[in-house]
């Protein structure tokens, strides 16, 4: 862990309790007698404090400095991602905050099922879960669009990651990707990118819609 989340962090005192209390006296083992760094996740900053009191259930934090340390990915990266079970989504989301992907719009496309409904909540405390563990600062946003043309209007600049002879590379300048659910894209979605907009792996082998995602963001971004 290289910190713990608490939504008040920077205040003079603030109390931990219930998940966030259990977590760090019976999972992290954590001592009394140790500083304990805490972030907001808004602001860039890792606050330390230290134990003022413990009981049972609780501990009352001090703040004993403060250090605006921002951790965050190298350069920007906006996936949008076609509706995927939200299982998947759930299982790679960790993956892809700790590779830098910086926003993540959930697309309805013709082949998303009409049942897939993201849950933002459930999404962002495992976002938080996740920063605390690979340190990154502010946290990942999200969001949706309710269809493929309405996600293009706001972001004309998009590329398409599909079968084509492009090859995604390192270098490309790529800042919003388009990554396809199960079954790919239809003509009709296909056809909203011009060709040379549109990018692909070398590759014979077909890459489930996650895959693709944690592959594409790596190439870009690490």
């Amino acid at each position: 862990m290289r910190f713990l989340h608490h939504p008040e962090a920077g205040a003079s005192s603030l109390k931990v309790e219930g998940e966030a209390y259990r977590y760090l006296f019976k999972v992290r083992r954590f001592r009394r007698e140790d500083p304990l760094p805490l972030r907001n996740l808004r602001d860039d900053h890792l606050y330390t404090y230290r134990v003022e009191h413990l009981d049972r259930r609780s501990v009352l934090l001090v703040l004993e400095s403060s250090q605006r340390l921002p951790i965050l990915p190298s350069r920007p990266l906006h996936l949008g991602w076609c509706l995927v079970d939200p299982r998947t989504v759930e299982k790679s989301l960790p993956s892809l905050n700790e590779i830098g992907v910086g926003r993540i719009t959930f697309i309805r496309c013709a082949r998303s099922q009409s049942n897939f409904i993201p849950d933002f909540e459930r999404l962002q405390r495992i976002l938080v879960n996740s920063s605390q563990q690979c340190g990154r600062s502010r946290l990942m946003e999200l969001g949706e669009a309710e269809s493929l043309s309405a996600f293009l209007q706001e972001y004309s600049e998009s590329r398409l990651l599909d079968f084509s002879s492009e090859r995604l590379g390192c270098d490309a300048g790529i800042e919003t990707l388009v990554v396809g659910c199960e079954g790919g894209m239809t003509e009709e979605e296909r056809a909203l990118f011009a060709p040379e907009r549109i990018v692909g792996f070398d590759t014979p082998l077909i890459l489930r819609s996650e895959s693709a995602a944690c592959a594409a963001a790596a190439r870009i971004l690490l």
